[in-house]
């Protein structure tokens, strides 16, 4: 694992180095993002459209976490054009979350937004954390959540946006795992599992004494 000195030193303007990189209709929807984007090397415009790209796909823009004022933001912040439509996105709104969820996402984009690095623009930041946070709810392996190729890319992308964050998982546990885990101490609460980790096909093998 490489960490915080290293913070986004593996970013391409075609994705993630060393990655898997993304085929078939997301491959071809990626492409169309980057070729509107304001600078065709910026990493961020890349991880973005990865990020993104398939939830515009499949109708699901609703489950990143970001409002539609929020997408517009970024569209105008890392691509030529601010029309979701010219992106091929439908109109789409915030899934609706519990209590629990709502107050879970708070505080974990809380915590992201505590290690963010300077080097990364604020409002980016922002929406990563939310991305992530939201992500948290879903009950696979974080990176099948957030649509990249393997943990090596959310290692990544968590080493260019939080990478102090980074640097705490000494451990190498699975990154949901830690950021729950991170998010408990950081609340004086009782470790546990984030609220999409019992769904997981690995549940038992993180949290033995949970089942």
């Amino acid at each position: 694992m490489t960490h915080a000195g290293a913070a986004g030193a593996g970013f391409t303007s075609a994705g993630i180095c060393g990655a898997q990189q993304p085929v078939g209709a997301h491959a071809a929807r990626v492409r169309q993002w980057m070729q509107g984007a304001r600078d065709p090397e910026s990493p961020d415009a890349a991880l973005f459209a990865q990020l993104i790209a398939p939830r515009c796909e499949r109708g699901e823009l609703g489950l990143l976490g970001l409002s539609p004022a929020q997408v517009d933001a970024l569209l105008g912040r890392h691509y030529f054009t601010q029309d979701a439509a010219a992106f091929g996105m439908p109109a789409f709104s915030v899934v609706l979350r519990t209590r629990q969820r709502k107050d879970f996402v708070t505080a974990l984009c809380a915590l992201l937004l505590r290690y963010a690095s300077p080097a990364v623009n604020p409002d980016d930041a922002r929406c990563m954390a939310l991305i992530i946070a939201n992500a948290c709810l879903r009950p696979d392996h974080l990176w099948r959540d957030l649509g990249l190729a393997g943990r090596e890319d959310v290692t990544q992308l968590l080493e260019r946006y939080f990478p102090e964050l980074v640097a705490r998982n000494t451990a190498y546990w699975r990154w949901k795992k830690f950021l729950a885990y991170e998010l408990a101490l950081s609340t004086g609460a009782t470790p546990g599992p984030a609220p999409g980790c019992p769904g997981c096909e690995d549940y038992a093998h993180c949290f033995p004494c949970e089942r």
